[in-house]
């Protein structure tokens, strides 16, 4: 990652010199209806990257800084209270709980009705 951020850093560097190769010319920036400032353009053009970067810079180091103070506290409070429990052993393993086996599914019959009609008797036994 190092190397990513070098390569960005010399690119940056190079497109900076080669347009102040090219752009060396004087400026002027008027700040206040009598104030001007006469000053070359790349040089207009620092000020302004630098002006846009080091607040967003600073944001970010505040940022880095408060998590890494806010990690340090928890890993501090952590190790205090972890110390009071005792490591698990690791010659007393755990075995897992076999899993359970489905049960078969219950196949219930339709109900049969209450009092079944026959419409037709065809038992000789019994009497006409």
């Amino acid at each position: 990652m190092q190397i990513v951020r070098t390569i960005g850093w010399v690119l940056l560097l190079f497109s900076l010199l080669a347009f102040s190769f090219f752009n060396w010319k004087p400026v002027e920036v008027q700040i206040w209806s009598n104030l001007v400032l006469e000053t070359k353009l790349p040089a207009l053009v620092v000020i302004s990257f630098l002006l846009g970067l080091i607040p967003m810079w600073l944001v970010h180091r505040a940022s880095k800084w408060r998590a890494t103070r806010r990690i340090n506290a928890l890993e501090a409070a952590t190790s205090r209270f972890g110390a009071a429990t005792p490591a698990p052993d690791a010659s007393a393993t755990v075995q897992p709980a076999p899993a359970p086996t489905p049960e078969p599914p219950v196949h219930n019959p339709p109900p049969e009705p209450a009092n079944p009609v026959d419409p037709v008797d065809t038992d000789p036994a019994k009497p006409a």
